[in-house]
């Protein structure tokens, strides 16, 4: 399994225009983020088949594309991976059901969720929030870079989330972050170029296997 990203955009389609993801996904592509998370979770199943399938064709290999929560949607749409969120079946079943079809992805709140994806043999883990951030003020304080640091020393390679800007990438990566993960971080497509490079700068793009644990 290969880490590709520095970085995993986060899609939310009420932020594009006219609700079209297909132009930012080709955008992603051509700036070199090179991972994204088909997040729309209030689509029922026909639909967010046909985007995910359209995400496919607007995200090629070698760009890995993950479905939020659906294994059936992701083998079928050809994806690379899906992302579960921390209270959906477990890694585990997933690999038992599917093998080693699909990558996994899993969100991560606490650091015993990250504990618990890592048994279960999960791929990667987003952690968060670590900065204050609007769509996350709901859910209480922001985590913080010392519970990022203490997550990662859990071995999981983790991508931080919530709050994230470019400029913060080297405090993330001091506390032992693989990389970021947003939906506002990548909302700005004059900044995605330089976005991805800065992350490949800080955060590196080498397989998982070659990551420093």
């Amino acid at each position: 399994m290969r880490l590709p990203f520095p970085l995993l955009a986060i899609s939310d389609r009420y932020t594009v225009p006219e609700g079209d993801l297909n132009p930012w996904l080709r955008s992603l592509a051509a700036h070199g983020v090179s991972a994204c998370q088909l997040r729309e979770k209030d689509l029922d199943d026909r639909e967010l088949f046909e985007r995910a399938v359209a995400a496919r064709q607007d995200f090629p290999h070698p760009n890995t594309l993950w479905i939020n929560g659906r294994a059936d949607v992701a083998l079928a749409a050809q994806a690379d991976g899906i992302h579960l969120p921390a209270d959906a079946l477990s890694p585990a079943a997933i690999r038992e059901r599917f093998g080693d079809r699909l990558g996994i992805g899993v969100s991560t709140h606490t650091i015993e969720e990250v504990e618990r994806a890592t048994e279960e043999g999960a791929d990667y883990a987003t952690f968060g929030p670590i900065f204050a951030t609007p769509s996350k003020a709901a859910f209480g304080s922001p985590l913080g870079l010392e519970a990022l640091a203490r997550a990662a020393t859990i071995g999981l390679p983790l991508l931080a989330l919530g709050g994230i800007t470019s400029e913060r990438f080297e405090e993330l990566a001091s506390a032992g972050a693989r990389g970021a993960a947003g939906i506002r971080l990548f909302s700005d497509p004059a900044q995605l170029q330089a976005t991805a490079e800065a992350a490949r700068r800080v955060f590196g793009d080498r397989p998982l296997e070659e990551a420093p644990s």
